[in-house]
């Protein structure tokens, strides 16, 4: 195993904060890195945070110009008797048997957590409530959301209906990610229907933090929970929370996480998009190295007081054999700091490297023999294992 030391200096940090919900992840939105997490793999009731995956749904047919935001839909008598106005949960106040404009439905479920609106969107999209629930489960598992079970489009009580912290946050993060042009709908402060003005409940929109989405939810088995997101300086963060026992505490919990990950982290770019990272040997090539490169580039979140004892290493078996070629996975870098599990990242072979001929593959294995080193087995493709630093 080959290891080079690059010298990239970092210092100690505590990553741990407590908080006061029962369920909480704090995610950078570029990087994936998970500032804070508690109970974020348990699954918990996630009330009308749920409603998300119902709005996932309606984007996707609207991308797909499956649906048009001026479509209107038909309020059915399930709809209203159970979300509309005499239902006492949240209510975008639709009228049985009335038609509403796509765009009015999805502010209604966004805005003002409309059940009514919900389902009306579930009935059209789906034939029945259940069938749009079956639907859910069936497309969250493609997108990634791997505990995650819906039973309804609202997130209403049930004792199967449920979510993890984590798979919100990966929803939140494709929302933002596949709609620009619907995420907008999310930071609307208010929105007025059948002549009655709602406020957004996401207590972020009126905080100074750049925040933009998402939804909150609350029922008394949840508790009061919020997955929320903000870009400041051109960095976004995804927060989700459940399991407050009040409005004030999701408010003031929320802003408190969120300014602690916004004021305690920050991305690093360290390597440029095909940067050469550093050469790696090559065993009986046409070249005597290979350059190591990250496609991509790599940026890494990091705490801001983190840059005095971060180590980062390469690690190969090496030399490389020949051939190797262009975008070959041949290496790994590693990034490791105090109180941090280490990163790991794949890197690739920045160029094509021939196999040498027959003649100076002899030679090259009879400068092995001389200066005393172990040759490989000719009929095998691992090449002679080293170590330095």
């Amino acid at each position: 195993m080959l290891v080079l030391a690059l010298a990239v200096p970092f210092g100690r940090f505590a990553w741990a904060i407590e908080t006061t919900a029962r369920e909480a992840l704090l995610m950078d939105f570029d990087t994936g890195t998970v500032m804070l997490e508690k109970n974020a793999e348990t699954l918990m009731p996630p009330s009308s945070m749920s409603k998300l995956m119902t709005t996932f749904m309606v984007f996707e047919q609207l991308k797909a110009g499956r649906l048009s935001l001026d479509d209107t839909f038909t309020v059915s008598e399930n709809a209203w008797t159970k979300g509309g106005a005499a239902s006492g949960g949240s209510t975008m106040f639709l009228d049985p048997n009335s038609s509403v404009r796509l765009e009015d439905l999805l502010r209604g479920i966004i805005v003002q957590s409309g059940n009514d609106a919900c389902i009306v969107v579930a009935e059209h999209l789906a034939g029945t409530e259940d069938a749009f629930a079956e639907a859910m489960n069936r497309r969250s598992r493609e997108i990634g959301l791997t505990r995650s079970i819906f039973q309804n489009s609202t997130g209403l009580p049930h004792p199967e209906h449920l979510m993890t912290a984590r798979d919100l946050a990966t929803l939140a993060k494709r929302i933002i990610t596949d709609f620009p042009e619907y995420y907008p709908y999310y930071s609307e402060k208010e929105f007025t229907y059948n002549g009655i003005t709602q406020h957004n409940r996401n207590p972020l929109l009126y905080k100074n933090i750049g925040a933009d989405g998402l939804k909150t939810g609350h029922t008394s088995v949840a508790g009061y929970g919020l997955t929320a997101s903000a870009e400041n300086n051109g960095r976004r963060l995804i927060l989700v929370l459940n399991g407050l026992e009040s409005t004030r505490a999701r408010t003031e919990e929320s802003e408190r996480l969120m300014s602690w990950g916004f004021r305690t982290f920050e991305n690093v770019e360290m390597f440029k998009p095909g940067a050469t990272v550093t050469e790696a040997e090559v065993w009986l090539g046409q070249t005597q190295t290979v350059p190591l490169v990250l496609p991509d580039g790599l940026t890494v979140t990091l705490p801001r007081n983190a840059r005095r004892t971060m180590t980062v290493t390469v690690r190969y078996e090496g030399p490389i054999p020949a051939p190797i070629e262009r975008g070959q996975e041949v290496a790994t870098l590693v990034i490791e700091a105090p109180d941090i599990q280490p990163l790991t990242f794949p890197l690739q072979a920045g160029t094509n490297v021939e196999r040498m001929g027959v003649i100076n593959r002899i030679f090259a294995a009879l400068r092995y023999i001389v200066v005393g080193l172990a040759m490989p087995d000719p009929e095998s493709s691992a090449a002679p294992a080293g170590e330095g630093t």
